[in-house]
């Protein structure tokens, strides 16, 4: 059923505010498990929290919420401080991995349910649950029970029941995770669409980054309790800001080495055999690695403005639109992607041959 069927939305009140945490430290005993976080999140945004399983993020995103404390700084939705606040005071609607329904109550019951709570007239309630329904498209299960939808149903269900509670922010801690590979797809579109339409500031917390590059404005990566970076999917994947993060957000070849020369004259010394020049507005830090993703290289094709690293194909794999090739370069394995055409004749595994990269591509990164 499509999200996106006429709704008098307006029934339906929310509005969107910023979240501004400052400061952050948060332990459990000794362990430090944030780590001074810092961040904005504007109102309306569709913001990610992105990382590894234990980097922080389902712990910051339980914080706002009010399910966790922290020792040391401050966090403000809308202006106001709401960290020594408790959760049913800070107008959150959270919607859990579980998704946490009630299985004797049909759909209406779940999601009136947090509204029968605030003690609303019985009309307000009605009202406020015929419009979460018809927003997710699920009006026409409303008497149906948890145990007889599907995954992606119930998904739909803990989401009406949080908006019917109009809240200012909305928190969805891997939402998408106990769907199958087609139902996430679809869902997390139709995640999308919904939050849009109602201008809602929404933090999604994942740990597959394709989920995030798709459906959020903006990204924080995490790793070990602190924040990597925050930037758009393009500039995370453009810019990372070190090698952590240039590997979590797609696929990236990263080359040891040393920097030799000097001005116009330097050169990525490659480990293992090959010189990379480094163009003279690059800025190499300390124990830098050379960078590159697997569709910015060629295999045995010249190109102006390029160099060579002498390679051997390992082995290959097709992909549909592309073939993508591992090699070995030195003693590190390279995946360089080509795209596929019928007639195309392949590399075979064994086969010695060179990968062109041209450096104004490449990316000088360290940890």
């Amino acid at each position: 059923m499509n999200m996106t069927a006429p709704v008098d939305t307006s029934i339906l009140e929310t509005e969107g505010q910023s979240i501004s945490i400052r400061g952050v430290n948060l332990y459990y005993d000794t362990l430090h498990v944030l780590k001074d976080i810092n961040l904005d999140i504007r109102p309306g945004e569709f913001f990610a929290f992105l990382g590894p399983s234990g980097c922080g993020k389902t712990t910051l995103l339980r914080l706002i919420a009010g399910f966790n404390t922290a020792r040391e700084g401050a966090v403000r939705i809308g202006g106001r401080d709401v960290l020594d606040m408790p959760p049913w005071k800070r107008n959150i609607g959270m919607v859990f991995q579980s998704y946490a329904l009630w299985p004797h109550m049909t759909v209406r019951q779940n999601v009136a349910f947090g509204l029968e709570e605030r003690r609303l007239p019985r009309r307000e309630v009605q009202t406020r649950v015929d419009a979460a329904l018809a927003l997710v498209g699920l009006s026409h299960l409303a008497e149906r029970r948890p145990a007889q939808l599907s995954g992606g149903q119930q998904q739909r269900v803990a989401l009406a029941r949080t908006i019917a509670i109009e809240p200012k922010v909305l928190l969805l801690d891997e939402p998408l995770s106990n769907l199958d590979a087609k139902m996430r797809l679809s869902v997390r579109r139709e995640l999308r669409d919904l939050q849009q339409r109602l201008h809602l500031t929404t933090i999604f917390v994942t740990h597959d980054q394709e989920e995030a590059n798709t459906v959020c404005d903006r990204i924080a990566v995490f790793n070990e309790g602190s924040i990597q970076q925050v930037g758009t999917p393009m500039e995370l994947y453009e810019q990372p800001a070190n090698l952590f993060v240039a590997n979590f957000l797609g696929t990236a070849n990263i080359l040891a080495g040393r920097v030799s020369g000097e001005g116009a004259g330097r050169f990525f010394e490659v480990e293992g055999g090959g010189r990379v020049p480094i163009p003279q507005d690059a800025t190499v830090p300390d124990n830098a690695r050379l960078v590159f993703r697997p569709q910015y290289a060629r295999i045995g094709v010249d190109a102006p403005g390029a160099t060579s690293l002498d390679a051997v194909v390992r082995h290959r794999e097709f992909l549909g639109a592309t073939i993508r090739y591992g090699l070995m370069v030195g003693q590190t394995e390279v995946l360089v992607d080509v795209p596929f055409q019928a007639g195309d004749r392949l590399l075979d595994t064994g086969t010695q041959t060179f990968v062109s990269l041209d450096p104004r591509s490449a990316l000088w990164l360290a940890e």
